[in-house]
């Protein structure tokens, strides 16, 4: 008996929301090791009851709209933002992703690419010189690096002759043997793409306070945090399935490459801005494209013998 639709998107929302608000635990839990200090264990058993708490609090507070702001889009950037990173779990192959989502990889690259307009919408409409600023970087990074990403991500389409996520999860962690510095050009534009450490010039506190959310606060505030982190346990499972293979032990590898995005945020500096913009044209772009060709010949080579 097949699952209704209905059923399936209210399940898999409820279930990606509760894997962001753990997520949120698991990055205080270990930055707070890595900076050798106690992380939230204030509320629950080890501070498991935390994120909830965390959640009441920034939903129960009143919310400030600024009378010079675009009101309509002001209000309307967060909630499209969490949309946009909720409908990425769509095409997540498994009991609840929905089947009818065919050439998955395409989806997710068109669903990435609207990712940057909540934010960029959100600088505008904030009428603030940091928001704009931060919105304005953040549109330039995404577009930047969303190139060398979707190069990356045809190599191994090619190499399987297919666009759907469940056929590329199911041959197993070939592909991090067969070109492990494109794995790795992955993960460094995995964290551009997510605004991530080393790479949050969106949010560069020391020069623009918050960025792009600025004049955010309450609800609307952890409306963008929860697409972030939604964005990035989704890249996480992404990276999982098409690179490690995905199978039964999907949410070891998740959380596995999840602790790497944290671990980079506790150790490396933010990168100046011009290196950022040189490492995506000038270094990963040649990369990415030159793989992609050679795996197009190797592809031609096998077909031919």
């Amino acid at each position: 008996m097949s699952i209704p639709i209905t059923v399936k998107l209210l399940f898999l929302l409820i279930l990606v929301l509760l894997a962001v608000a753990f997520f949120t635990l698991y990055k205080r839990k270990v930055l707070g090791y890595s900076q050798i200090r106690k992380g939230p264990n204030k509320l629950g058993i080890k501070g498991v009851l935390q994120p909830f708490s965390d959640a009441v609090k920034l939903f129960t507070n009143e919310p400030v709209f600024l009378n010079s702001s675009n009101m309509y889009l002001f209000a309307l950037s967060p909630a499209l933002g969490l949309s946009i990173a909720l409908a990425l779990w769509i095409s997540h192959p498994s009991v609840l992703g929905l089947s009818e989502v065919h050439l998955g990889v395409i989806y997710v690259l068109c669903c990435l690419s609207l990712g940057v307009y909540p934010t960029l919408g959100a600088g505008w409409a904030s009428n603030s010189k940091y928001s704009l600023l931060g919105g304005l970087r953040a549109v330039a990074q995404t577009i930047s690096y969303e190139v060398s990403l979707a190069l990356t991500l045809l190599s191994p389409c090619v190499l399987v002759a297919s666009y759907n996520l469940d056929i590329l999860g199911a041959g197993g962690p070939w592909f991090l043997a067969l070109c492990l510095p494109l794995a790795l050009v992955w993960i460094i534009t995995s964290l551009a793409e997510t605004n991530r450490t080393p790479f949050d010039f969106a949010e560069g506190e020391s020069e623009l306070v918050s960025g792009f959310n600025t004049e955010y606060s309450a609800g609307t505030f952890a409306m963008f945090f929860l697409a972030e982190y939604g964005s990035i346990l989704f890249m996480s499972a992404l990276f999982a399935i098409m690179v490690l293979g995905g199978g039964l032990s999907l949410a070891l590898k998740t959380m596995a490459i999840a602790f790497a995005f944290i671990w980079v945020r506790g150790t490396l500096p933010r990168l100046r801005y011009d290196k950022l913009m040189a490492l995506a044209w000038k270094a990963f772009l040649p990369l990415s494209l030159a793989y992609l060709v050679y795996h197009l010949g190797l592809k031609a080579w096998l077909l031919e013998i």
